[in-house]
C-alpha cells in the first residue's frame, strides 16, 4: 500500500492547523486523531506533513468510526444523498468526540454535529469549523470561502 495515496485534502489541512495547537493541549486534555487507515500510513503522512504534536491512532479492524459517526457507514439514505456518498462506498468523516472519565467510568460527553447539517448553498458541508483555522481566516476576508477547497499539494 502506498502510504501517500488518497489522503483526503480536507483532513490534511485540518490536521496541519491542529498540529500547532496540539503541543499545548496536554496540559488540559488528551487529544487523539483517529482514522481507519493502518498506523503505518498515518505515521508516513505525519512525517510527510511535518506533524510533530498529533497523537494518531488507527481504528483499522474495529467499529469505533462507525459507532461514533466518524465514517459514512451508518448514514441514513438522506445523509448519504446529502454528502454524495455512492451506494457501496464509505469514507471517513470529520467529527469530534469528547469523552470524560468520572467515577471510574468513561462516557461520551459531546460530539460535533456540523457534519450532519445540510450544507449552505454553494458551500461544502462544514465539519470541524470550530477547530479549523483555515476556514476562520477565509471567513474574515471580503471574498469569504467562495469556491475554495484545500488541496494536499499546491
Amino acid at each position: 500500500m502506498d502510504p501517500n495515496a488518497n489522503f483526503p485534502a480536507p483532513a490534511a489541512h485540518l490536521l496541519d492547523g491542529i498540529d500547532g495547537a496540539a503541543r499545548h493541549t496536554g496540559r488540559r486534555f488528551a487529544l487523539h486523531v483517529v482514522a481507519k487507515s493502518p498506523i503505518a500510513r498515518l505515521a508516513a503522512w505525519a512525517h510527510r506533513r511535518g506533524w510533530q504534536y498529533l497523537s494518531l491512532l488507527s481504528t483499522a479492524g474495529n467499529n469505533y468510526d462507525a459507532d461514533y459517526f466518524g465514517d459514512t457507514s451508518k448514514f441514513s439514505g438522506e445523509m448519504r444523498a446529502q454528502h454524495k456518498v455512492p451506494d457501496g462506498e464509505n469514507w471517513d468523516e470529520t467529527i469530534f468526540n469528547v469523552f470524560a472519565k468520572k467515577d471510574g467510568k468513561i462516557r461520551h460527553f459531546w460530539g460535533s454535529e456540523m457534519s450532519f447539517a445540510p450544507p449552505a448553498p454553494n458551500q461544502h458541508h462544514r465539519a470541524g469549523d470550530q477547530a479549523d483555522p483555515l476556514w476562520g481566516l477565509l471567513d474574515m476576508t471580503p471574498e469569504g470561502r467562495g469556491d475554495f477547497f484545500p488541496e494536499v499539494n499546491y
